[in-house]
């Protein structure tokens, strides 16, 4: 196993074992053995004598696929819960509130992160009949539990992490949609308006549409939909929040419409779940499935010819699927040994046995591939690359049910019929961000592209430096390597106007804000094709972007089938990651 010196600085800081002194008392390569073996032991609950600890191990110290974090730093220990997303109801009662806050705190606690949908609480100065007083509404509520939040900072594990939705016909949408222009409110939530098909409609139409009081469904007033709209694009373009939550769509793919309707998502939006619901997530490190001989051949082929079959077979599609096999019973496992925080939850969980394998590295891949990002055949390696992944995991879970069940909410599902699989899981993909877990696998994250060449990262109150290792192995391989170009790199983190750099690099290497949104959410929709959940990603603008433009991506967003979109303009708001000129 060669981990990175930063890589090793965050398994030190939050999840190797630590004793009473908070000294590191365990290896990375037992961190690993610890997480096996723990999720090994499900084999026992089914009387298979067959231990998977061994295949769970390599998979894992290879750092070819990572689970969530939670499961790392949790497996083996008392505290014992795996799952990173889950979703809480907030129903209209004082008890019902600070309830869920309540397990809210114990999910947070844990290490997981909470979403919630705020759109049951009736709006402001709302009559309150128990009291003979007014409603204060949601977003008061958010605040409670935005504060409570960061007292509970998830246990000192992560940072504390909530999604706030609010539906777009409520009557305080527009208290929420600004709420955020504040700085410092609700620094522990992202939030995202719930956007009907009815809304984008009336948008188009610039027609009005209903504002509707949840506590008693009649309509409050009228208002026109694209005075909404642009006061969600200004937010966005001075915030970077909201996002938008295409709930129509997420519910015409939600698997188990018999149990209920889907509310809300997890804290990225790549995991929409139903009220209680919980879900396991892993993420394959594409770099590792890249003939690296093969790559390069591939790389000294002249940019105007990419010669797609030649690019397919570069890729060890037989490990790939090898390991996906593996996965899915990894994370399946998970379910079974994870020590839920709430009973609620281990019902819900265990009923549907979601789990969500994605992707991190694609940046990577495409870099060993010679592909630019944003090139016609990266969407098309991005979809087989994703269809491969999904189909071999639908025939693992096939497998996983025919030796230990179907989920127990299989009837009146989706596959609930003569011509779908009988699967073990409710769901078996997601595009997570892999912030944390793409670090200490050496890899980008999730699908994003690369965010600059070279900059500073804050996390988990460490900072790291970051300088992209394929773009200094490629200027040294090609003869333009020079000490002035890597130190023009540090001022900028990017390669644009560097004079002595091949075109062909200069495309390859482009940072995030050098793609222009559409190719960004083309990627999204690529990639959510053949997703079951959603796909975690942000759209990145420069500092440049107009509101027009934000209110374009979202438009596009929605036409292109996305479940989801969050935007973000460079410098809009202080973030996570730092170019290093800004950081002295």
């Amino acid at each position: 196993m060669e981990l990175t010196e930063n890589a090793i600085k965050v398994l030190k800081s939050k999840y190797l074992l630590k004793d009473e002194q908070g000294n590191v008392v365990e290896t990375p390569e037992q961190m690993f053995r610890r997480v096996a073996h723990h999720l090994s032991l499900a084999e026992k609950l089914y009387n298979n004598d067959i231990s998977f600890e061994e295949q769970f191990y390599e998979i894992m110290s290879s750092l070819r696929f990572l689970p969530n974090s939670p499961a790392l730093m949790n497996a083996g220990k008392p505290i014992g819960q795996l799952a990173a997303c889950f979703v809480l109801p907030v129903e209209d009662s004082m008890s019902a509130i600070f309830n869920t806050l309540r397990n809210a705190a114990l999910i947070l606690q844990s290490g997981g992160g909470t979403g919630f949908s705020f759109s049951r609480l009736r709006p402001n100065k709302d009559i309150v009949r128990s009291t003979s007083g007014v409603a204060s509404g949601p977003v008061s509520f958010m605040k409670i539990y935005d504060m409570a939040t960061e007292v509970i900072k998830q246990g000192g594990a992560r940072k504390g992490a909530n999604m706030g939705i609010l539906s777009i016909d409520h009557p305080d949408i527009l208290e929420f949609i600004k709420i955020k222009r504040n700085i410092g409110e609700l620094s522990n939530f992202n939030i995202s308006v719930a956007v009907t098909d009815e809304f984008i409609e009336a948008v188009k139409n610039d027609a009005e549409y209903n504002l509707i009081n949840p506590r008693d469904g009649k309509v409050t007033q009228k208002v026109k939909a694209k005075k909404v709209f642009d006061e969600i694009v200004h937010s966005a373009w001075d915030t970077g929040d909201p996002g938008m939550i295409f709930i129509d769509k997420v519910n015409r793919d939600n698997p188990t419409p018999q149990i209920g309707r889907i509310e809300s998502t997890n804290p990225c939006g790549e995991q929409p779940l139903l009220p209680y619901e919980a879900c396991v997530l892993g993420s394959f490190n594409l770099s590792k499935y890249v003939n690296e001989e093969c790559s390069s051949q591939i790389q000294n082929i002249p940019e105007d010819i990419i010669d797609y079959q030649k690019i397919i077979n570069c890729i060890k599609w037989d490990i790939l699927k090898r390991d996906i096999i593996i996965a899915v019973r990894l994370l399946d496992n998970a379910i079974d040994v994870n020590i839920y925080p709430i009973r609620d939850i281990e019902m819900m969980h265990k009923g549907n046995r979601k789990i969500g394998i994605g992707v991190m590295g694609w940046a990577d891949m495409l870099i060993l591939l010679g592909l630019p990002y944003g090139h016609e055949k990266s969407y098309l390696l991005a979809k087989d690359i994703m269809r491969f992944i999904r189909d071999e995991a639908r025939k693992a879970s096939v497998g996983l049910a025919e030796k230990k069940g179907v989920f127990p909410n299989f009837k009146g599902s989706i596959y609930d019929t003569p011509n779908m699989p009988s699967l073990r899981n409710a769901t078996l993909t997601t595009i997570a961000p892999t912030g944390t877990l793409s670090l200490i696998a050496d890899c980008s994250s999730g699908i994003e592209p690369l965010f600059m060449l070279a900059y500073k990262r804050l996390v988990i109150e460490t900072e790291l430096l970051e300088i992209n290792k394929y773009f200094l192995q490629t200027a040294k391989k090609y003869n333009f390597f020079r000490e002035q170009i890597i130190q023009k790199i540090y001022k900028t983190g990017s390669i644009r106007g560097i004079k002595n750099i091949p075109s062909k690099f200069k495309r390859i290497f482009r940072n995030a804000f050098e793609i222009p949104f559409e190719d960004h959410i083309e990627m999204q929709s690529a990639f959510q094709q053949y997703t079951d959940n959603a796909v975690s990603k942000t759209i990145n603008l420069p500092n440049s972007a107009s509101k027009k433009d934000i209110a374009r991506a979202y438009m596009l967003a929605y036409e292109k089938g996305l479940k989801g979109i969050t935007v973000f303009r460079y410098g809009s708001k202080k973030g996570t990651l730092v170019k290093l000129q800004d950081v002295g």
